[in-house]
């Protein structure tokens, strides 16, 4: 139920995604690249950074690289995260993962490819040079070993320890949270806004981030891998840490609450009214 505004903006991340794709000269990269990066994701990421520069009005099209560039690097982690030595996931997306149908020597290449793409589109962004340099800062910090790999790696190693809540909260931060942030800060950069309007920017997207994981640990153990479009009960079989599994499930959905509860909140400290941005609360209705 996003903003008809937000909605609106898809098109045009799709056909800057698939322009980068048709500059790929191997057609085997091209094809497995573009098996993962077509395959009906929300596109979350890429809408909250342009919903972000849409409710300060900023250059929504200047902003386009950028939010396909974090779109590239959000599935090239999913393409990892489904590999033999990591989850080995057998559905993404409805369909079978990258390296059922590539082999895991191309899916991996696939996954570098889109990871590298990132930086190449955040950098080509038509912004003052600053501004460039903070945006791929951003990026690079959300997604490496401060970010979403550190939190990759509490992941796995929760497997064989029973992980208490502060140290839940911070692999969920890092691990699906800081991605989803940073989508938020690039925004806000890309916009200019102010010191204020930033901090409560960047605390509506540490909310919605650990908001985000938290429903897909409830998801987990409540929808069929039909409705999930990848197994279902999988955290459960892997002896995951999450938070239906620390705190039952009326416990998690209480935690839900409260983070969405706070991400609201910080919209409402923002300068003006951002009803786009609201609009992604209702992911949670």
């Amino acid at each position: 139920m996003l903003d008809d505004k937000v909605v609106a903006l898809l098109p045009a991340v799709e056909q800057t995604l698939q322009a980068h794709l048709d500059q790929v000269a191997n057609v085997h990269l091209r094809k497995a690249m573009a098996y993962s990066l077509t395959a009906g994701g929300k596109r979350l990421r890429p809408l909250l950074l342009l919903a972000v520069v849409q409710s300060f009005a900023g250059p929504v099209e200047a902003a386009l690289p950028a939010a396909a560039g974090i779109e590239c690097l959000h599935t090239y982690s999913l393409i990892h995260d489904d590999l033999p030595a990591m989850d080995n996931d057998d559905l993404r997306r409805g369909q079978p993962t990258s390296h059922k149908v590539f082999g895991s020597a191309l899916a991996i290449l696939a996954g570098d490819a889109l990871q590298t793409a990132a930086f190449e589109l955040v950098s080509a962004t038509p912004a003052a040079p600053e501004v460039v340099v903070k945006l791929v800062r951003t990026l690079a910090k959300a997604s490496g070993a401060s970010g979403m790999v550190a939190g990759q790696v509490m992941d796995m190693d929760g497997e064989t320890v029973h992980y208490d809540l502060p140290t839940l909260q911070q692999l969920h931060a890092l691990k699906t949270g800081a991605l989803l942030a940073a989508a938020v800060q690039m925004g806000a950069q890309l916009a200019a806004v102010s010191a204020a309007d930033q901090a409560a920017l960047a605390t509506f997207g540490e909310q919605f981030g650990v908001a985000f994981q938290i429903q897909d640990d409830i998801n987990d153990v409540t929808e069929t891998s039909a409705q999930l479009g990848k197994t279902a009960g999988k955290d459960l079989s892997e002896h995951k840490n999450t938070y239906p599994a620390l705190l039952g499930l009326t416990g998690a959905k209480d935690a839900l609450q409260a983070h969405v509860a706070a991400a609201e909140a910080a919209l409402h400290r923002l300068s003006r009214p951002a009803p786009q941005l609201d609009s992604f609360l209702t992911y949670f209705e």
